[in-house]
């Protein structure tokens, strides 16, 4: 383990983010993989008077806030994903990326309840509460973590599960962060034999009906489907299907889960239901569901691999109806021009909204929807349209604000949050003080998961 700092090539490597509107600066960092790392950099902070943040792949450096005075831990897999078939479980070291998990799981017909995109870390994900497309089946990926591997202020390094300290296994689940440097978790897999999955797209002209079909729809969509309804403005850019660069389009994504192969039939009629009456309206511009398996279902979403500057929102919603409907699909418009190059629904419900009894501080979102907007300065988009744009959607929404957000989908820890109650936030605080009595992990506390921030 060493140390680097600012102008060094090991600090660049250390403090490289995939948000490129937000990046970190610590006053040092390190890359660790193993525990005896971790037990250096520790070390090396006291010495130095610095206080710890750890970060794996960067996907959430928007939310980090500042990093004065800090020494950054970037966390790096210290080895292979482990499967474990007779528990139906896998062991995942932290830094390691989603897509390596699902190369390990999906052959054998079992997956974790990972996230839209294959690059973003798998650890950072899970604790922070994560939304699955089989996350209306499964519920808060937090969920699914049966043990936490960390190392603490002291040096130890523990396991934490429902057995061993099940008040700070509780805590780390969804508790914001704060209690130590995560190595390692291990998670529960499902069934998941078979899906049916993809994006379709129609041009924005078709949006009110497109959006009204889809949202009575979720009124009653089966639990084994979750989907996302977006409204893209994306740039003339070659990588980008042509047909996806026109103008802006509504698109509906998503995954209909056939556990084995004997519930294929009932998962296609399924998304029957859902795609046969869009496709009646109009006929998409561009279609990718298909059948196939959960290899298929990171590339879903089809998340951007490449680092870009992101300016974004979010909100979780109530319950939409026609007029919030309209209100959402006129964020974008139906010409080209707006800043936002994406203005997301996430269907929630099912598992999402029913608390785990077994859950962790963040159990389960009490909400219809999760809205996600953002936008990329490019060409003759500028930062303040992006801002300025955002706000006036936030305000657009505000009958439907339920006031709650998601910590994996908060885009800025200036924007208005709330995650966890009170009395869940001051028993988390408890477990820190036991942990850590001389706050050296303070500073990586999310927004509004502590009294002290």
């Amino acid at each position: 383990m060493l140390v680097s700092q600012p102008g060094d090539a090991a600090y660049e490597r250390a403090t490289r983010v995939f948000n490129l509107i937000a990046p970190v600066e610590p006053a040092a960092a390190a890359e660790v993989r193993t525990v005896d790392d971790v037990r250096a950099a520790l070390a090396h902070a006291r010495r130095a008077g610095l206080a710890v943040r750890v970060m794996a792949t960067g996907h959430a450096s928007a939310t980090a806030g500042p990093m004065p005075g800090a020494l950054l831990l970037r966390t790096l897999p210290d080895g292979p994903v482990e499967l474990d078939l007779e528990a139906r479980r896998v062991r995942i070291p932290a830094g390691t990326p989603w897509g390596d998990v699902v190369a390990v799981t999906a052959p054998h017909g079992l997956a974790a309840p990972h996230g839209s995109s294959p690059g973003v870390g798998a650890v950072g994900y899970l604790l922070r509460g994560g939304l699955s497309f089989y996350g209306r089946h499964t519920g808060l990926a937090a969920n699914s973590v049966r043990a936490v591997e960390l190392v603490t202020a002291d040096g130890e390094h523990r396991r934490l599960d429902a057995e061993t300290d099940p008040e700070a296994f509780w805590a780390v689940r969804g508790g914001g962060g704060g209690l130590g440097v995560v190595t390692a978790v291990e998670v529960d897999l499902f069934p998941a034999a078979k899906v049916v999955t993809g994006a379709a797209f129609w041009p924005a002209a078709h949006a009110d009906r497109l959006f009204k079909q889809w949202r009575e729809w979720t009124a009653d969509a089966p639990d084994t489907v979750t989907t996302a309804l977006r409204v893209m403005n994306l740039p003339d850019l070659p990588q980008i299907p042509e047909a996806l660069r026109a103008g802006p389009v509504l698109g509906i994504d998503g995954v209909v889960l056939s556990p084995s192969a004997g519930d294929l039939p009932l998962a296609r009629a399924q998304a029957g239901d859902l795609l046969g009456p869009l496709r009646a309206i109009a006929e998409p511009v561009f279609d990718t569901w298909h059948e196939g398996g959960p290899e298929d279902v990171p590339a879903t979403h089809m998340d951007p691999a490449d680092p870009a500057p992101v300016h974004g929102d979010h909100l979780l919603l109530g319950d939409l109806d026609d007029e919030g409907g309209r209100r959402f699909t006129r964020i974008i418009g139906e010409r080209r021009g707006s800043p936002l190059v994406t203005t997301e629904l996430r269907q929630l419900g099912g598992a999402f909204g029913r608390p785990d009894p077994a859950g962790g501080a963040l159990s389960h979102l009490p909400a219809g929807f999760a809205y996600v907007a953002a936008g990329v300065p490019f060409g003759d988009v500028t930062i303040q349209s992006i801002v300025d744009t955002l706000a006036t959607a936030r305000e657009a929404l505000t009958p439907w604000d339920t006031g709650l957000t998601t910590p994996t989908l908060v885009e800025t820890p200036e924007q208005p949050q709330g995650i966890l109650a009170p009395d869940t936030i001051a028993a988390v605080d408890r477990v820190r003080d036991r942990l850590d009595p001389d706050g050296l992990f303070r500073q990586d506390i999310a927004r509004n998961s502590s009294n002290r921030t």
